[in-house]
C-alpha cells in the first residue's frame, strides 16, 4: 500500500506538463476549504478561473470500464471502493455549489483528449478579474539589432 501514490501520479504528471507546456499555470494538489466544513483537494486547480481538475484511477474509483473488483479481502475492497465513488460526488458537488467547473478524468483517457477538454473547460469558466493566470502566457522574443531597425 505505501506504493501507492496519493498525487504525482503518471497520468497526472502528464496532463500537467502538456497544460505546461502550453502556457497555461495552475496549483498541484491544492486544499480548498468549503462551506460546511468539506476540505477538497483537486489534482490540479485553476483557482482564477475555479475549475477543479480530477484525474482518476480506474482501479480506486471503480471505472466502469477498467475498474476491477479484488477477489481477496472483498469484505473490505467492496465498500471502501463503493465510499470513494460516494464522496466523488459529494466533493462534485460541494465545489458546484461553491461556482467551481469540475472536470474529472479517468487515466486511461487519451493526453491528448484530457487536455482538450480541461483547456475547453478554462475557456468555458469566467475569469474572475485582471490578475487571471489560467490564461496561457505568451513569451515575447528578446528584442535584436535586426528587429529595432
Amino acid at each position: 500500500m505505501r506504493a501507492n501514490r496519493r498525487t504525482d501520479t503518471k497520468p497526472e504528471l502528464a496532463l500537467r506538463h502538456a497544460l505546461h507546456r502550453l502556457g497555461y499555470r495552475y496549483r498541484k494538489d491544492y486544499r480548498l476549504d468549503l462551506e460546511g466544513g468539506r476540505r477538497v483537494r483537486p489534482d490540479i486547480a485553476f483557482t482564477a478561473r475555479k475549475v477543479a481538475v480530477f484525474v482518476d484511477g480506474c482501479f480506486w474509483h471503480a471505472c466502469p470500464e477498467h475498474g476491477s473488483k479484488p477477489r481477496a479481502n472483498e469484505w473490505y475492497w467492496g465498500p471502501k471502493l463503493i465510499k470513494n465513488v460516494e464522496r466523488d460526488r459529494v466533493n462534485d458537488a460541494a465545489l458546484i455549489l461553491a461556482g467551481w467547473t469540475v472536470v474529472r478524468l479517468w487515466e486511461h483517457v487519451p493526453l491528448d483528449e484530457a487536455v482538450g477538454t480541461v483547456v475547453t473547460a478554462l475557456t468555458a469558466a469566467a475569469p474572475a478579474g485582471p490578475s487571471d493566470t489560467a490564461e496561457p502566457q505568451k513569451r515575447i522574443p528578446p528584442a535584436t539589432d535586426d528587429s529595432l531597425g
